[in-house]
């Protein structure tokens, strides 16, 4: 009786510090499938398993740039039918140490004839330097492995056996399961040829499938084709005018071109976005985008953007979307609201910067106008797309009432440029008439020696936020732009050309920038960090110009008005150090629990003895 108590009280102690987790998540890490995982979290740990094709040794990290060095590391295997796992790190010339804190857990691991799999958990908080902590942020995850195990002086460098996927482990995206049978159409180009050059937009308008009553399309995945997905750098979805010439649906052109067709011109508001390193997107059970009444898009142009920096030579490609649409309607139509900053040279970057901080509003008086007179109890927010090009580091979006500040509704502050796509939020978001959102976009051009201007190419910069809501409003863009005069102040221009009759405009003083575009004349300035920074501590009080503009081509009143930021307060702090003193009280707590285990074990064992 006395070891069946003992028994009972070590089962309920251990079972304190190690509840199970579900694998509801997983994905291939490399394109041959012999590096997968497995994972599952809750609030405070999370769990992996990893299946690989090797019997030696298996590396899974966590990297801030998807390069070995400054990474996080566990290394384990099953040597001679005993599984094993460390925690190492390394450091900034890729060394790698053994972690003094071992802050992963084996439970458990086996190998067959071809594949080992080991299973470990961590907390997602560790409170240990040499750790990367664990958010809904993306996440760089680095993977290896070798044919041999571990020895005793440490693991063979794996050579070529190695790679890297970005994820997010916290919110790894919708599930791509719809009913079997689901009728689809794909909207997808036919051996276009991408020009010799870095950067193109290529828009092809077609025409939706003629139905005879209301659908709803519940998922849209991206069609890229074997190859090219490097090149296909994001696909927008615009809605055109009902009325367009209709002998240029089907007819691809440049985007954005002098000689592009009037029709492309009336393609203005987005209905969907999907952009690199995404999957699809699957609507909530109560959303989806209403097609067939009519209200709805008739005609829309799907824009590809080709990022091609080699400037390779006869590329051909069919890339597209397939759209999956249902006769069963959900309660609501969904929307997309574009936020952020409005795309324009008006948008600059200073060369040289570690930490540059731009940032669009969806104003208070864009948000009162449009929801007051559609939808006053405010819309729902399920889904965020966060987008900036290649200097971008880290993007929030911001959301204020009363001008205070609330949870963001989405914030990502390890952005990668090449794995961008809808997040789902984990709780849907209410935004009422009179709130107001922020797109924060924090830039590096460390290593660029001229402007970044806004703009089209990856070499630009953008600075958006799409949102995904229901039920659906007369919104299609809520956008700023920071006033030009102040920005040229700053280098000493005092005087511009006029009439303006070139893009962009002329300075006619003072003298050392006349006759210089204003892109020539900033280009000319002496930028150093001290004035970078002062610059934009100067951009970001600037009044601003609004941009609020209506499904199609029509405006709201406050469309073109300049007003000054508002006023706001943050109430958001950091928690890492709470966290941190809560995860040491976990540990502690969970140290006495394994305290008291071994004790129970110990006389467990004293007492089998007698």
């Amino acid at each position: 009786r006395c070891c069946l108590r003992l028994i009972f009280l070590t089962s309920l102690f251990s079972s304190t510090c190690s509840q199970g987790t579900r694998f509801v998540h997983s994905a291939a890490l490399d394109a041959d499938g012999r590096y997968s995982i497995k994972w599952g979290f809750d609030e405070s740990t999370i769990t992996f398993e990893v299946e690989v094709e090797t019997r030696g040794y298996i590396g899974f990290g966590l990297s801030p740039t998807g390069a070995m060095s400054s990474s996080d590391i566990v290394i384990g295997g099953v040597l001679d039918g005993s599984p094993y796992l460390l925690d190492y790190y390394t450091d900034s010339n890729r060394k790698v140490h053994k972690d003094v804190l071992q802050s992963y857990q084996l439970l458990y691991g086996r190998e067959n004839d071809t594949h080992t799999v080991l299973a470990f958990s961590r907390n997602l908080q560790t409170c240990d330097d040499n750790d990367k902590v664990i958010t809904g942020s993306t996440v760089r995850v680095i993977w290896a492995f070798h044919a041999e195990d571990v020895g005793v002086s440490g693991p063979v460098y794996h050579g070529t056996n190695r790679g890297r996927k970005s994820l997010r482990l916290l919110n790894p995206g919708t599930s791509s399961s719809i009913p079997a049978g689901t009728a689809f159409f794909d909207l997808q180009n036919e051996e276009v040829p991408v020009p010799h050059k870095d950067t193109t937009y290529w828009c092809q308008i077609f025409k939706f499938p003629e139905l005879k009553k209301k659908h709803h399309i519940i998922r849209i995945e991206p069609m890229i084709q074997k190859g090219h997905g490097n090149l296909v750098h994001h696909i927008l979805l615009y809605q055109c005018d009902s009325n367009l010439n209709k002998s240029e649906i089907n007819r691809g052109h440049e985007c954005y071109h002098p000689n592009m067709p009037d029709s492309f011109f009336t393609c203005e508001t987005v209905l969907f976005a999907w952009a690199i390193g995404g999957e699809g997107f699957t609507y909530p059970p109560h959303a989806g985008m209403s097609i067939g009444t009519s209200i709805d898009p008739v005609y829309v142009q799907m824009e590809i953007h080709f990022d091609n920096p080699s400037l390779q030579r006869g590329i051909v490609d069919s890339s597209g979307l397939r759209l999956y649409y249902s006769p069963s309607l959900r309660r609501y139509d969904a929307g997309v609201i574009e936020t952020g900053v409005w795309v324009s040279l008006y948008h600059m970057l200073p060369p040289g910067m570690q930490d540059y901080i731009t940032e669009g509003h969806c104003t208070q008086e864009c948000l009162q106008e449009s929801l007051d007179s559609e939808m006053p109890s405010g819309i729902h927010v399920f889904a965020v797309l966060l987008h900036a090009h290649l200097a971008g580091r880290a993007i929030r979006a911001r959301h204020f009432r009363q001008q205070v500040e609330l949870q963001p509704l989405a914030s990502d502050d390890q952005f990668d440029f090449n794995f961008q796509e809808f997040q789902p939020l984990s709780q849907e978001r209410i935004i009422l008439p009179g709130d107001s959102l922020i797109t924060e976009c924090r830039y590096n051009t460390k290593g660029r020696m001229n402007m970044t201007w806004g703009g089209l190419s990856t070499r630009d910069e953008m600075c958006l936020s799409y949102l995904l809501y229901y039920p659906r409003v007369n919104l299609a863009r809520c956008e700023s732009l920071p006033e030009i005069t102040g920005q040229l102040k700053f280098i000493g221009i005092k005087e511009i050309q006029e009439p303006v009759i070139t893009w962009p405009f002329v300075i006619k003083s003072p003298k050392k920038y006349s006759n210089l575009s204003f892109t020539e004349a900033m280009d000319k300035y002496k930028w150093t960090r001290k004035r970078g920074k002062a610059f934009n501590n100067i951009v970001r009080k600037l009044p601003m110009n609004v941009r609020c503009s209506k499904i199609g081509q029509d405006e709201w009143s406050i469309q073109g008005m300049i007003i000054s930021p508002p006023e706001l307060k943050s109430e958001q702090t950091s928690a890492a150090v709470v966290a941190c003193r809560n995860v040491s009280e976990i540990q502690c707590g969970c140290s006495f629990v394994l305290l008291l285990t071994a004790c129970l074990l110990l006389i467990l064992q004293t007492c089998l003895y007698l």
